[in-house]
């Protein structure tokens, strides 16, 4: 994409890899870095820190502008009479959280591909057929007392979210123990290895771990879901021509829509397409972190 950007803008665009969403805040606050892709939450707390920066681009995933984070178990005794069943997912609707075929869900759950025919049910990695997810229904009342592998403490869907979910369904922090897996893989590798008893990521973040373990969809059922989220985004500093801005959203969208765009993108960010983005849509997020006391 930098090559691309460049060749189309005239001017020299490269690319920095930051270790995290803090790192990139503060690459664009001090002038390091003109534009960066954010998680919701970082982006949040980067503007409201430096205040020079402002969203342009947010991510289209299979169609859809928000997603969520998803809750995740190894023990399957904890579902509901009835539900547990494999080649399904959970997804949110005005009446509720619902369970559905996997190939009906917008995020690409386990065991499905994505390629030029659209969604399929199985497959193959060198390791072996991946296996179908399973999802049930079940209460959050069971993390009590119990380990929860969380992301970071600056993730939406890996943190913040999910414990103001708790928070509102009336269990406290003190009534569950609580770990950091350091990132969305790390939580399910956490509850698939048996280190918690529950984890929580982004659905469906058990595809980061299907190349080397294909069984992970059968060994980590995901059981509830948070609120839907705003997708990530590509944040531009302020101080920049509107011209420029323009310029950059333009080719950027067109690059995605070229055969190489779409294949790097998928892999890289796992964006299908983009679209303009509104500072107002992350009005919710502000709200969870104003509620969570986080970057008082």
């Amino acid at each position: 994409m930098m090559d691309h950007l460049t060749e189309k803008l005239g001017i020299k665009v490269e690319g920095i890899v930051t270790t995290d969403f803090v790192g990139l805040g503060v690459a664009m606050g001090t002038g390091e870095a003109d534009l960066g892709a954010f998680g919701p939450a970082g982006f949040v707390m980067a503007q409201k820190e430096f205040g020079n920066m402002s969203v342009m681009a947010q991510a289209i995933r299979y169609g859809a502008p928000t997603y969520h984070g998803q809750w995740m178990t190894n023990d399957s005794s904890i579902c509901n009479p009835g539900t547990l069943k494999s080649g399904t997912a959970l997804v949110n609707t005005d009446d509720g959280i619902a369970q559905v075929d996997a190939l009906d869900a917008v995020a690409l759950q386990i065991g499905i591909y994505f390629g030029d025919s659209g969604k399929a049910q199985g497959e193959n990695v060198d390791a072996g057929t991946v296996s179908p997810g399973m999802s049930c229904t079940a209460d959050l009342s069971n993390v009590v007392g119990k380990t929860v592998a969380f992301t970071n403490e600056s993730s939406t869907s890996g943190y913040q979210y999910p414990t103001l979910q708790l928070r509102n369904a009336g269990i406290n922090d003190d009534q569950y123990e609580k770990v950091f897996a350091g990132g969305h893989d790390g939580s399910v590798a956490a509850v698939y290895n048996g280190d918690a008893d529950f984890g929580v990521a982004y659905d469906d973040a058990r595809r980061t771990m299907r190349k080397t373990n294909p069984d992970v969809g059968e060994n980590v059922i995901v059981f509830n879901l948070t609120a839907e989220i705003p997708n990530d985004v590509i944040a531009v500093r302020t101080d920049l021509p509107d011209s420029l801005k323009g310029a950059i959203y333009y080719n950027m969208d067109a690059y995605l829509k070229t055969e190489e765009g779409e294949a790097v993108s998928d892999e890289v960010f796992g964006w299908t397409d983009m679209q303009v983005a509104k500072d107002s849509d992350f009005d919710i997020v502000r709200e969870a972190n104003e509620k969570l006391g986080i970057n008082d």
